[in-house]
């Protein structure tokens, strides 16, 4: 069983994995929303994402069928082009059988480039959100339709009537995407931090957040630490509300973690 009856009546198999989430066509993205909320909400496991730090499609081919959760494409802080990035979404898709989910991180808050990332079947990350109008122009970009203040461009050629565009959730298929392809927000300053709250109030199709330490704390003037956090009385302050404002929210929270550090983050409630 595939799509949202699979992930809500049954608890999703070891041997499933995000496949429990998969479109019923692979040329469209995972019920993505879905699978996020059901890991805060402890139904499933925390969703275990590999970064490729590199633009390989090579290498995308050959991790795709070990099964991971999710990966994510760095389109971003890669030499990555529109083809390239395209293609490793494909054979994430296709390589893994569905049990994959690809994440692309964008370059920035262009228009054009969330739009790509989302056409061709990525969930997406977008980088350095600071302010309500930022995070208002992304969801944007993400969504379609006018009840969720889209600016979507429907692509015409890019999904084929009656053989890869059945709607998986509903019967209206741009309705169905826009409920399928999640959104995650890196908050990267202190400025991100300090405006959180409003974006999440304004904006609550954000699905699930990541703190970019590294980047906030560069942007604070202190040690970059490897993204690992420290001790100073600003930075423990910093932190403590990016978390007291998911709580409120009651929205997930995605980290990095190395090694032991991932079943450490997993005890602490990240859910990606």
């Amino acid at each position: 069983m595939t799509g949202p009856e699979a992930a809500t009546d049954n608890k999703p198999t070891q041997d499933q994995g995000m496949a429990a989430y998969a479109a019923p066509s692979l040329f469209q993205p995972h019920n993505a929303r879905q699978a996020i909320r059901d890991a805060h909400e402890r139904r499933i496991g925390p969703i275990l994402c590999v970064y490729y730090g590199i633009s390989s499609v090579p290498l995308a081919r050959l991790l795709a069928p070990f099964g991971f959760d999710a990966v994510w494409i760095d389109w971003e802080h890669t030499s990555c082009n529109i083809e390239t990035m395209t293609t490793m979404v494909h054979e994430t898709m296709f390589m893994s059988g569905g049990k994959t989910i690809p994440f692309v991180r964008v370059p920035g808050h262009d228009h054009a480039a969330i739009g790509y990332a989302l056409d061709c079947g990525a969930s997406i990350v977008i980088p350095q959100v600071d302010t309500v109008a930022q995070c208002k122009h992304v969801v944007s970009a993400a969504k379609y339709g006018t009840k969720q203040n889209g600016t979507r461009s429907a692509p015409p050629f890019r999904l084929i009537p009656g053989v890869t565009d059945m709607p998986m959730l509903g019967d209206d298929l741009h309705k169905s995407v826009n409920d399928q392809a999640a959104i995650m927000i890196q908050i990267e300053t202190l400025e991100g931090i300090n405006n959180l709250d409003a974006m999440l109030t304004e904006c609550p199709d954000v699905d699930i957040v990541w703190l970019g330490s590294l980047d906030c704390r560069v942007s604070m003037n202190f040690p970059a630490n490897m993204g690992m956090g420290g001790d100073e009385p600003e930075w423990i302050e910093a932190e403590k509300k990016f978390t007291d404002t998911l709580k409120k929210h009651d929205k997930p929270r995605g980290g990095f973690g190395f090694g032991p550090a991932v079943k450490q983050k997993a005890d602490q409630g990240y859910s990606c």
